[in-house]
């Protein structure tokens, strides 16, 4: 449940939403507060003031602080805060509490926040909205300035804290609320359409990848979007016409070398057997038929094996400075006596100078022979096969071109690959093994080199293979 895409998409919109909202309500709360706390400085300096106030006229009304007790804890109880009135030489007159009364008070006896405020003989409102400072002492305050000084403790807003949250609450927690469920209800709709969406071509690749494990290559994903998951789908139908092609080819191959194998065993067999009868003779006509076959076999033996080292990167060459045209002539050379016999034309056109090639001699010779040998199989009579050679930077390009039948372009992008043969026949007369151009691919590209192939049906084909200069 915890690993379902759907379960996670719908946690991970359901988590989002949770932490705005509750982000939003926070940021709200606090704005509140801070709103509720200047309301309530401001209230406390409005009853500041009217205290201020009527303590200046009760003064100016009687010229003494006689008597002024009793207004003094009126005014405490009606605020619930404390007060404290001293006269100008700091003997408290008035206390709302009555502790005090009588006695010297400088400020700081009572362990209180208290705002100490000048009453002005000319009634003035001294500033008593400024945050609140240590009260320090005081020297006594000249009686043509004042007639006393007011003690009040600073006031608490009840829970404000509270009054905040229901103050948020009852003015938009409702909203947040059912924002927050109808967001939670969209959330839920969304996941199921954006869970539907992307795990259509997951579940796809999911049931294509199992039947794959089946051995089940022709299962493709159908799915013609774009982003990630088109690109994902587009690389596994990739990947799966590479794994079909190649399990076709391996078939192929199991095929191919069973009838190649097949083809020389049955003829040694049949000889021996011929032998063993008395049907035959053992002359020399007949061992060297018994000798053909086996090296037939060997050869094949060889080629697979050569193949599985080049697959597995365990192809050793041994590179030496070498004269190219001089590999290309002593190649040709050999194979000269096989064109002529079927009245082919075999030359090598070569630059007076190319340069010298850091490469492995007898693995460059098989890749001629076998572009060589497969010119000559191909080509009729009368053809013509020419070898040429250039520089181009600092690679040599080698060109084997003939004017034989020429290969289907349908067939051209598989020309390279292990027992694949243009001539779907399996005589040896006509196809061969199908492993001489694999095997020629891999020694190029060992020697860090690239072959590729052009050709036209009726006309002939052009292998060329590139290898790198000395340096």
């Amino acid at each position: 449940m915890l690993h379902n895409l759907n379960f996670r998409l719908l946690a991970a919109f359901a988590i989002v939403i949770i932490v705005t909202i509750g982000a939003a309500f926070f940021f709200t709360y606090q704005t509140t507060r801070n709103e509720i706390n200047q309301v309530g400085e401001r209230v406390e300096m409005n009853q500041n003031n009217r205290v201020q106030m009527q303590l200046f006229g009760y003064y100016q009304l009687l010229n003494t602080w006689d008597g002024v007790q009793p207004l003094v804890v009126q005014w405490g109880n009606l605020y619930g805060r404390r007060i404290i009135l001293t006269d100008n030489s700091n003997s408290v007159v008035a206390d709302s509490d009555g502790k005090l009364v009588g006695t010297s008070y400088d400020g700081k006896s009572i362990n209180e926040d208290m705002v100490q405020i000048p009453i002005s003989a000319s009634g003035q409102l001294f500033d008593n909205f400024a945050p609140p400072q240590p009260l320090q002492p005081q020297p006594p305050a000249s009686p043509a300035n004042t007639i006393g000084t007011l003690y009040i403790v600073r006031g608490e807003i009840p829970d404000i804290n509270q009054a905040a949250l229901q103050v948020t609450y009852q003015s938009i927690g409702s909203f947040f609320l059912w924002g927050g469920l109808i967001a939670v209800g969209f959330a839920i709709l969304l996941t199921f359409f954006l869970s539907r969406r992307i795990l259509s071509p997951v579940k796809a690749l999911i049931g294509a990848a199992r039947q794959f494990g089946k051995g089940n290559f022709s299962q493709r994903v159908n799915y013609k979007g774009k982003g990630e998951l088109g690109e994902l789908s587009q690389s596994f139908n990739s990947m799966a016409d590479d794994l079909e092609r190649s399990q076709r080819l391996r078939q192929n191959m199991v095929a191919d070398v069973a009838h190649e194998l097949r083809t020389p065993l049955s003829n040694l067999k049949g000889y021996l057997e011929a032998i063993s009868d008395g049907v035959i003779k053992p002359n020399k006509a007949t061992i060297r038929s018994l000798n053909e076959e086996a090296t037939s076999l060997s050869h094949l033996v060889a080629d697979l094996q050569e193949l599985s080292l080049a697959d597995a990167g365990e192809l050793k060459i041994s590179p030496q400075p070498q004269n190219i045209s001089k590999l290309i002539k002593e190649t040709v050379a050999i194979l000269q006596p096989e064109a002529t016999a079927k009245d082919l034309t075999l030359v090598a056109d070569l630059p007076k100078k190319l340069p010298m090639l850091n490469i492995d001699a007898e693995r460059i010779k098989q890749v001629l022979r076998n572009l060589l040998e497969n010119a000559i199989t191909y080509t009729g009579k009368s053809g013509k096969i020419t070898v040429t050679a250039c520089e181009q930077k600092d690679m040599v390009s080698i060109s084997v071109s003939d004017t034989g039948e020429g290969i289907p372009p349908q067939d051209l992008p598989l020309i390279f690959e292990r027992f694949y043969r243009v001539d779907k026949s399996r005589a040896r007369i006509t196809g061969g093994s199908g492993l001489g151009l694999t095997i020629t691919k891999r020694l190029v590209e060992t020697h860090g080199g690239t072959i590729e192939v052009k050709s036209q049906l009726g006309k002939g084909s052009c292998f060329t293979f590139t290898l790198p200069t000395s340096k």
